[in-house]
């Protein structure tokens, strides 16, 4: 009689997610998704302040985690010209990036050293390893010690196929045309200078970033499957095409959400909270329905000063009510504290004492906020996490990206799912949100569009006898790939 992923079997999973938040929390909720259908043992390893944070994520949450063990890849930042003691980017300037992604190759020795002590403890080498795409390099190890690698790309197929076809292909320097296409999308599917980022733009092949990404994804795709952070209803053709375009089986198991623990500010993005929970619910409560707009580029993204001074002129000229997430303007210290020269004159304080606005410094409670009745819109920069956040709780989106795929992101939203607009032209024309917000014509249609993904995506994670939706089957399929001999 086959196996079936219900029944459980020992065996053993290593994990290695890139050193960013916005990878280390999809591979924590991909971790106890794997564990909640097997009795697999799971190591998650990265470096020494990545592990303490998922200690502490793990530590707070109410569900058992016994299976999930954390092991430390001894790290030096110094060596390799970076600041002491940083080995992930969320304090890290956008400027020193890229030595931290070259610095990612050094934990090659070490991983081969766990994966070994791993085999001399148990009698056996682990049943695979886990790797982010940008870590392709762990597909060598895995295969030099005979053991199977599968890749996970925390972002979304259409994002994913976007971001490392043009990278490998650069087609954009191909043409003189502002408008190109893209090997793996269909010829009618037209990708724009505009939507690139900067260092995408100057890439040549020889460049730092290409140096890095290229052979890193090109490895990844040698692989034996990729998992992906994503739902087959709201993505079929972005499934379809990165499928036809790996030549490899891809497994959509999302949505992969924080877990009820991480709700919690201060453990889901490893930051201290502007605001108490209460405080900020009942600010939510005193709103009408669907009446506020939220605002936040996530962990480790900001707009410039100028832009900022504009958003807070476009927010008070709306009349509108809002919640923005707000923290130093890109050139200073994200992490660091908040001057009010960066806003207009007694803005912050206007916004308090008419409680139209409510500006919340350093990191916010996104989920809770994003769940409330009274939120109507979310402008956003469309990282992955964030999109899935905002389409589970059905809450349409204006779209600010602001680096890596969050521009594919976006066109997939606007274009393919019609569920956002992007912000065009200077931000004071776009931010009142009245398309998005509006109770009738597109922001109505937008609305219904986001609620009905929103009950797509909480079928796909929906178990009932017999019924399994389209995440729960192909978790179960990942599960009986990592089983096969």
């Amino acid at each position: 009689m086959a196996e079936t992923p219900k029944k459980k079997k020992k065996g053993h999973v290593v994990m290695v997610p890139f050193m960013a938040q916005g990878h280390i929390i999809p591979f924590l909720a991909l971790a106890r998704e794997i564990q909640q259908s097997t009795s697999f043992t799971i190591t998650i390893a990265n470096t020494p302040f990545n592990i303490q944070y998922l200690r502490s994520a793990l530590s707070s949450s109410t569900s058992p985690n016994h299976q999930i063990r954390l092991a430390e890849l001894p790290f030096n930042s110094t060596l390799h010209d970076l600041p002491p003691n940083i080995d992930n980017t969320e304090k890290l300037p956008l400027t020193q990036l890229m030595k931290l992604c070259h610095a990612s190759l050094t934990l090659e020795p070490p991983l081969r050293s766990l994966i070994s002590q791993i085999t001399e403890e148990e009698g056996h080498p682990p049943l695979c390893t886990i790797s982010d795409v940008f870590l392709g390099w762990v597909n060598n190890v895995a295969k030099s010690l005979c053991i199977r690698n599968l890749s996970f790309t925390t972002c979304g197929a259409y994002g994913t196929l976007a971001y490392v076809s043009i990278w490998f292909n650069l087609p954009h320097r191909k043409t003189d045309s502002d408008e190109f296409c893209v090997p793996g999308f269909p010829q009618n599917y037209k990708f724009h200078r505009t939507q690139l980022h900067k260092f995408l733009l100057a890439a040549d092949g020889t460049d730092d970033w290409s140096r890095f990404i290229v052979p890193q994804i090109a490895l990844s795709m040698k692989s034996d499957g990729w998992i992906c952070n994503t739902v087959q209803e709201i993505e079929p053709l972005g499934l379809q095409l990165l499928r036809n375009y790996l030549q490899l089986p891809v497994w959509p198991v999302g949505p992969l959400l924080p877990p009820a623990s991480l709700m919690d500010s201060k453990h889901r993005a490893g930051k201290e909270s502007g605001i108490a929970l209460d405080a900020c619910m009942q600010w939510l409560d005193s709103k009408d329905e669907s009446s506020v707009l939220y605002i936040s580029f996530g962990s480790q993204n900001t707009i410039t000063a100028s832009q900022m001074m504009a958003l807070a002129e476009g927010l008070e000229e709306s009349g509108r009510s809002f919640i923005w997430i707000i923290r130093p303007p890109f050139g200073f210290d994200i992490n660091g504290e908040f001057i009010a020269e960066w806003l207009p004159k007694g803005f912050e304080e206007r916004m308090r004492d008419t409680k139209r606005g409510l500006l919340v410094h350093k990191w916010g409670p996104q989920l809770e906020i994003l769940s409330h009745s009274s939120t109507g819109a979310f402008l956003s920069h469309c990282g992955w996490n964030s999109v899935l956040e905002s389409l589970s709780y059905g809450v349409p989106m204006i779209g600010w990206p602001l680096a890596a795929e969050q521009t594919f992101n976006l066109k997939m939203l606007v274009e393919k799912m019609g569920v956002a607009v992007e912000l065009t032209q200077t931000v004071k024309t776009v931010i009142s949100g009245k398309q998005v917000m509006e109770q009738e014509g597109k922001g109505k249609a937008m609305k219904e569009k986001a609620t009905e993904i929103a009950a797509h995506m909480r079928e796909a994670i929906t178990e009932e006898g017999k019924e399994k939706g389209s995440s729960v089957r192909a978790m179960d399929d990942l599960v009986r790939t990592i089983l096969s001999p």
